[in-house]
Order: C-alpha cells, then sequence, then structure tokens
C-alpha cells in the first residue's frame, strides 16, 4: 500500500512538472451510509473531508484529476435495549485517493466520474445516550484495510472557486474478521459529498 502510494504521488509530479496548468485545494462535507438492510437518512454520519488535486488537461474540453483526500465514512444507529436508549456512531477514516475523469461543459461547468481507491487509518465507536457518552478506538485489523469503488458528480466555476456534488459507491466489504461481520455483515460504505476548491492556476 506504501509503495502504491509512492508511485502515486512520483507518476502524479511528474505529469505535474510535465503537463499540469493548475492544481487546487478542496474540503467540505462527507454524508455517509452503510448498505445495512436498516440503513435509510436516519442512519446518515455527517463528517468531512480535505485535501488537494492535480488537473491534467488532455485537450480543451477532457482532463484527467488524480486527488488525495482524507475523508471520514460511517453511519449512525440508535439503540433501545430495556429501558436505555441513545445513538451510536460507527466512524472510520481513510485516505483516498480519487482518479477522477473531468469533462468541461463550457468555462463554468464539468462533469467528474471515475474510480477511488481508499486506505483506513482509523476507526471508532461513539455513543450516546443512556448508556453515557464517548468513543472508543476500534481495531482496524478487524476491517478491510482498502476500500474502492466508483463516483460521479457535478461541479460548478466561479473564476477560481468552485463548488461541486460527487456521489460514491463502495464496491469493497468492510468487515474483514467474525466479530465484525456479525455487527455489519456484508455492508459496504455509500456517501456524498459536497466540496469548495480553489483553484491555483489557470485554465489557459
Amino acid at each position: 500500500m506504501i509503495r502504491f502510494f509512492l508511485s502515486a504521488a512520483l507518476i502524479t509530479g511528474f505529469f505535474t512538472t510535465a503537463h499540469a496548468q493548475y492544481f487546487g485545494l478542496k474540503g467540505g462535507l462527507t454524508f455517509s451510509n452503510l448498505t445495512l438492510e436498516e440503513a435509510d437518512d436516519r442512519n446518515i454520519r455527517t463528517g468531512y473531508n480535505l485535501g488537494g488535486y492535480v488537473n491534467l488537461p488532455l485537450n480543451s474540453a477532457l482532463a484527467f484529476q488524480p486527488e488525495l483526500n482524507l475523508t471520514t465514512k460511517g453511519a449512525v444507529g440508535e439503540y433501545d435495549i430495556l429501558f436505555f436508549q441513545g445513538e451510536y456512531g460507527f466512524n472510520m477514516t481513510y485516505i483516498d485517493a480519487p482518479l477522477a475523469g473531468v469533462v468541461r461543459l463550457g468555462s463554468a461547468f464539468e462533469l467528474h466520474a471515475g474510480p477511488y481507491l481508499g486506505y483506513l487509518t482509523g476507526s471508532s465507536l461513539s455513543t450516546e445516550g443512556d448508556f453515557g457518552e464517548g468513543e472508543e478506538e476500534l481495531d482496524t485489523d478487524d476491517f478491510n484495510s482498502l476500500d474502492y469503488g466508483l463516483f460521479a458528480g457535478a461541479a460548478v466555476n466561479f473564476g477560481p472557486l468552485q463548488f461541486g456534488a460527487r456521489y460514491h459507491y463502495g464496491l469493497n466489504e468492510i468487515a474483514d474478521s467474525d466479530a465484525a461481520e456479525a455487527l455489519l455483515g456484508n455492508a459496504r460504505h455509500r456517501y456524498v459529498q459536497i466540496y469548495a476548491a480553489l483553484r491555483l492556476g489557470s485554465y489557459d
């Protein structure tokens, strides 16, 4: 995994030096859920995404945009055991590497789509309610270290500023142990990101 990120960084650096016209910084909110049978809008966890990107133009209308983002994912739920009620949050943090194909529709509007690969850096379970409040770190060995899938979205440019939204569809199961599988089954990540980005450089 370390070799993958080093290789990606070297390749990105080469193209940045040779061809890239701009790079940027981005950040925003992540609304995540899991593909559990009982999952619905009440299970959405609000987190964040923060990172940067390099835009490598192929022509006036197409570009390749590799990114590196810190992203929080997971879900929330409710417990109701005897007379005890409350809420719990399943929290996971990843370093995500989206590889976006960009289609420019004029100077203001863009379509983004492609695969993403994520590496798990931490996980925890938070509780709030009759059992008290707190957060407990979970053993990352119980979960697959890799998350991968597909994403698609759109963005609008206002000068050097960009505002966008993407939907991510995870393809890899999260659980990687009997204990995690008992809790999560074959759940995968599903999440929406909204973000603002600052472009450093020029399209021209």
